[in-house]
């Protein structure tokens, strides 16, 4: 998350603050644009890029709503899978719906299964992705 001083390694940034209710940064809504990668380490090349949105909608605790899409650009996979839902981070595990596709991913659906692998207080998260598609024509 930019934080006025890490531009440089930020991918994401806050578009409108969150509201004084509560401790959870209500309101907050952000955009991202996130290298995917095969590895925990961010050390092999990004197979794709998830840019999108997420905002924080819950008063009580953790709770943020995101519209994304994965973008493939590569020989092996062009288009793009789309992904939207609620992410509940008190889980251990969340699911996220797959809602359609393009190109290689032409109507695809599925599920999304999100797992918090490291945090570092608000300014940085990173997710593993676990991605089932069905075929819909």
């Amino acid at each position: 998350m930019f934080n006025g001083i890490n531009g440089f390694n930020a991918t994401s940034a806050t578009v409108a603050n969150g509201t004084k209710l509560g401790n959870f940064k209500f309101g907050l809504f952000a955009v991202f644009d996130d290298p995917m990668t095969t590895d925990i380490h961010l050390l092999s090349p990004p197979v794709a890029r998830a840019q999108g949105f997420y905002f924080y909608d819950m008063k009580t605790t953790y709770n943020a709503w995101f519209g994304y899409s994965l973008i493939f650009n590569s020989t092996k996979h062009k288009g793009t899978i789309n992904i939207m839902g609620a992410d509940m981070m008190d889980e251990k595990t969340r699911d996220l719906s797959v809602v359609g596709g393009t190109g290689d991913f032409f109507m695809t659906r599925g599920i999304v299964t999100f797992r918090t692998d490291t945090f570092q207080g608000f300014d940085y998260f990173r997710v593993q992705m676990d991605i089932k598609l069905y075929e819909c024509y």
